[in-house]
């Protein structure tokens, strides 16, 4: 069987790492499948980092398995179709971002003519212009264009991103979230850390909820709002009705259940009206994260 044929491309199996007497990553578990992409969620300290860098081949665990492609991390032919994005990731600042791209397609034994066509396509989509200029001139976000552009020369199947859009402006954020969900589109497997909920929701497959180096919640935004969220329901009425607040020319109640939203059209019907709208709010990503974050168990 080939590479490109294993349908889940990474797996963590009961993964623990310690450091001296810290137990940094407890008991991880989780699998990403080809063309997903999955996000590792949680505050400083939670061990995002050291799980990325264990998937990587970077930190070797304490225990547990990991496999990346079928492949132990430490084996070189895993390493030749991963691409890596550290939350750090530091340029050689005399180098032109062509002169520094075509330097790492070398190391992999990219073809020039090869290299060339794919950095073109990653900084044009990544909307970088300037590529014949030191990138010590560069601005954060233009050196984080050239270091994602860096993690695709070897055209890998695994993409692991530690914070890519950490620091960056707005529009740069935007750009480099939209690219990550085309390369889970172009077939890429997607695994990166964030604490931006907001575009971990908006870009995600699946995600997993990290504390103190735990999971504590895994699977599909709408599985993990179903177990720990909250769902509203804004019921407009074209009559008052007890517990109701005026908004123009409607009164607005906020209940919890479709039970409740039926009461309060059979109450508007008594008092002669109706429901005219019904609105749905549910817990964002962000909400959940500080609920399960501050709970104990899943």
């Amino acid at each position: 069987m080939s590479l490109h044929e294993i349908s889940t491309m990474i797996t963590v199996e009961t993964v623990e790492k310690r450091y001296g007497d810290v137990r940094a990553v407890r008991d991880i578990d989780f699998s990403v499948d080809s063309g997903e992409v999955f996000g590792l969620v949680g505050p400083n300290g939670a061990g995002k980092t050291s799980t990325l860098k264990m998937i990587v081949g970077l930190v070797e665990p304490t225990a547990g398995h990991i496999t990346v492609n079928g492949l132990d991390p430490s084996d070189t032919g895993m390493r030749e179709t991963l691409g890596y994005l550290p939350e750090e990731s530091p340029l050689y600042d005399e180098m032109t971002p062509r002169s520094y791209l075509r330097f790492f397609a070398d190391l992999y034994g990219v073809p020039r003519p090869t290299a060339d066509e794919r950095i073109a396509r990653a900084l044009d989509r990544l909307e970088l212009d300037v590529r014949d200029r030191p990138v010590g001139d560069f601005s954060k976000g233009m050196k984080r264009k050239v270091a994602i552009a860096r993690s695709l020369v070897n055209d890998p199947d695994v993409l692991v991103y530690d914070e890519p859009a950490s620091g960056l402006d707005p529009a740069t954020t935007h750009t480099v979230v939209e690219f990550t969900r085309e390369l889970a589109e172009a077939g890429k497997t997607v695994l990166f850390s964030a604490h931006d909920l907001y575009h971990v929701e908006s870009v995600c497959d699946r995600v997993a909820i990290v504390r103190d180096g735990e999971i504590a919640a895994k699977g599909a935004i709408e599985e993990i709002r179903n177990r720990h969220g909250t769902v509203e329901y804004r019921v407009f009425t074209d009559v008052p009705l007890e517990a109701t607040t005026a908004v123009g020319d409607r009164w607005v109640t906020s209940v919890s259940s479709m039970d409740a939203v039926d009461r309060l059209r059979e109450r508007a019907n008594e008092a002669g009206g109706s429901v005219v709208d019904i609105r749905t709010r549910e817990s964002s990503l962000e909400e959940l994260f500080l609920e399960v974050t501050a709970d104990g168990d899943e």
